[in-house]
């Protein structure tokens, strides 16, 4: 779970100073950087990537898995749809940046997440097995 927690906030980081920041393609709460967003970022999408994890069909046929992440990608939109409200729901704000932009790139940015876990359970296993020979 550390490693899915500290994953999320760098290549949440990375992504948003180039989208946000360098394009200007969407915010959160006012442009530039503010603490409000720090907190959401690091309080909010960490622990929604780890439930996502945590209950992905790993060993299903790929057409289970194509269907959670539309089941996914559903609840996200939604998500972001309310964000966009006005005040005090809303804190996201959009630049040129459309939901359109996000219904195709969040099923990438799950994929490379789901792709990152499984590498670290790859190396955690082949470590795990490496230090059991040892002894």
């Amino acid at each position: 779970m550390a490693h899915i927690w500290a994953f999320t906030i760098a290549f949440q980081t990375v992504f948003d100073v180039y989208v946000d920041f360098k394009l200007h393609g969407y915010w959160y709460f006012s442009k530039g950087v503010d603490w409000n967003s720090f907190f959401a970022l690091i309080f909010l999408v960490p622990p929604v990537n780890v439930i996502f994890l945590n209950y992905f069909p790993y060993n299903q046929e790929l057409w289970k898995k194509i269907l959670y992440i539309i089941g996914w990608e559903m609840g996200l939109l939604l998500y972001e749809a309310i964000t966009l409200f006005p005040e005090p729901w809303g804190y996201f704000h959009y630049g040129w940046w459309t939901l359109w932009h996000s219904l195709f790139v969040n099923p990438i940015l799950l994929m490379i997440l789901v792709g990152y876990f499984k590498w670290i359970c790859k190396l955690d296993k082949r470590s795990t097995v490496k230090t059991e020979m040892k002894y």
